[in-house]
């Protein structure tokens, strides 16, 4: 599981205050799909709010830790029945963008001498 020091904590609650929750985990609990909806949300915003509709704090406090335990991700805050998790996007290289299809390039363009 990843740790966060307290200032990259600070500034993850920031950023998350004004989201709105993701995902909702109803009475059924943390299942496979339910998952599988939080790791795509991940891979997408890397930051998200999940609601759990389960009035019992231990109950959500377990369900924070399996989803930061089998997605190497961090709980980054706690409120309520709202869990803010985080998970850090690996570098992805940035591709040059392409060159639009269209007329070929001239010999000005191509730099012919």
């Amino acid at each position: 599981m990843l740790t966060l020091t307290v200032l990259q904590r600070q500034n993850l609650k920031a950023r998350a205050h004004p989201l709105k929750p993701t995902v909702m985990i109803g009475s059924a609990g943390l299942t496979p799909t339910v998952l599988g909806e939080i790791s795509c949300a991940l891979k997408s915003h890397e930051l998200i709010k999940i609601r759990v509709m389960n009035d019992d704090r231990e109950a959500r406090m377990d369900i924070s830790d399996q989803i930061c335990t089998q997605l190497n991700a961090v709980a980054v805050q706690h409120i309520g029945k709202i869990l803010v998790i985080y998970q850090p996007q690996e570098d992805v290289p940035e591709k040059k963008p392409a060159r639009p299809k269209g007329k070929p390039l001239s010999k000005k363009q191509l730099g012919s001498h």
